[in-house]
């Protein structure tokens, strides 16, 4: 039996690491299944969710050049079968009730703000700043030094 990409088969885990499990696959064949494929959620140990000889359901993702395997368990349970239906799609969902937004914003002004404006703005914004920092850094300073006997 060949290893196609995207083929759903059973195997057998043949042995657990801290990374993954190893799965037997038929035609004498070994994949692994890494450790963020086994569950969709996160799993700490690999052994509370697998054991070897354990008889599990994988889906191949990858067949490298060298022969590696890569394998997954979620994706495998995730994945239709041909002869099944896929889950109805879900009814869309009823609009929201419109409510004004609390937060108007800016109203535009009637004319537009001159490059001088903008500029003025942005060093007034920019000065307050660079004023904040410093006090910041002038009270944390005097506040360490004080506390390690530091200069004063």
């Amino acid at each position: 039996m060949s290893i196609e990409v995207g083929a759903i088969m059973e195997g057998k885990v043949t042995g657990l690491t801290n990374f993954g499990a190893f799965v037997s696959l038929p035609g004498n064949v070994t994949g692994m299944v890494h450790i963020s494929e086994v569950s969709n959620t996160y799993v700490k140990e690999l052994r509370d969710y697998l054991s070897e000889g354990q008889e599990v359901r994988v889906k191949v993702l990858a067949v490298a050049p060298d022969g590696k395997i890569s394998l997954s368990i979620k994706q495998a349970e995730a994945s239709p079968q041909p002869d099944e239906k896929p889950a109805p799609a879900r009814p869309p969902r009823a609009p929201r009730q419109t409510r004004p937004n609390t937060w108007q914003g800016q109203q535009p002004s009637a004319q537009p703000a001159t490059f001088e404006d903008m500029m003025a703005k942005f060093k007034q914004v920019s000065d307050d700043k660079i004023s904040d920092l410093r006090r910041s850094n002038d009270s944390r300073y005097s506040a360490s030094s004080s506390r390690r006997g530091g200069r004063k």
